[in-house]
């Protein structure tokens, strides 16, 4: 099989080995099957997408939408990076599975108004509601209406395009899962996310702006009482659907 190439932008070591392990958990793959990027450490090889049976972009503190001036030069190095990597991407209709800054990345290749403005939502549990295309899709299959997941981000696509379509929303944030040509998808909601995954980035993220550090105990007991299992199936209907 050709490996799936997993790309992670996380600074933080314990969450990006914790979101290294859920994409591999939810998705089903083992760790022969993957080839791990971790663009943190500054590192950006080139690539030949003919290798690869997929990309899937993680999620991370980082927002597209920052000035320029509140950008690091990693941050600043591993956009343009991605944009290009996104580029070719587009142009084969190349399987792609980003989720939050995987998504943000997509919109600012694809020159779509990602912001603060609206829209962003503090770490928890959401319900989600498939719109008529993504009841077709087939990445959804035998999803029910409405389903619940995790999410936490600050920025999101303030509007959606007319060459991509719309395959999931919510009354909080109505971008949560786009589809562009056949191949390319991407959430705003976290699909690997489970509950130790929440209470991990409370717990590490509870002073970067997300929500009120004094909140992180009601955050982790609120998520303990979700039961969330849909969302990862997005994984695994990617992964199964494009092994090569």
């Amino acid at each position: 099989m050709k490996p799936f190439l997993i790309f992670q932008i996380r600074g933080v070591k314990e969450v990006s080995d914790s979101e290294f392990l859920a994409i591999l958990k939810y998705g089903g793959l083992d760790i022969t099957e993957v080839v791990r990027i971790d663009l943190s450490k500054g590192v950006f090889p080139k690539i030949d997408l003919s290798d690869y049976s997929g990309i899937i972009i993680g999620g991370g503190a980082s927002n597209v939408s920052d000035t320029e001036d509140k950008k690091s030069a990693l941050q600043i190095r591993y956009e343009e990076y991605l944009v290009a990597l996104m580029d070719q991407v587009i142009d084969n209709d190349f399987p792609y599975l980003g989720a939050c800054y995987g998504l943000g990345i997509l919109g600012l290749q694809q020159k779509v108004k990602v912001g603060t403005e609206k829209y962003g939502e503090k770490p928890g549990a959401a319900t989600m509601m498939l719109t008529e295309e993504g009841k077709k899709d087939k990445l959804l299959q035998n999803f029910p209406e409405t389903f619940r997941t995790f999410l936490g981000h600050k920025e999101s696509w303030q509007s959606c395009p007319f060459n991509a379509k719309l395959l999931v929303s919510s009354k909080d944030c109505p971008v949560h899962m786009v589809r562009i040509k056949n191949n390319v998808y991407a959430t705003q909601f976290h699909p690997e996310l489970d509950f130790e995954g929440v209470k991990l980035r409370a717990e590490i993220y509870k002073n970067y702006g997300y929500f009120k550090p004094e909140e992180v105990n009601e955050i982790i007991q609120t998520a303990k009482q979700e039961n969330i299992v849909y969302p990862m199936k997005i994984l695994k209907n990617f992964v199964n659907t494009y092994r090569k």
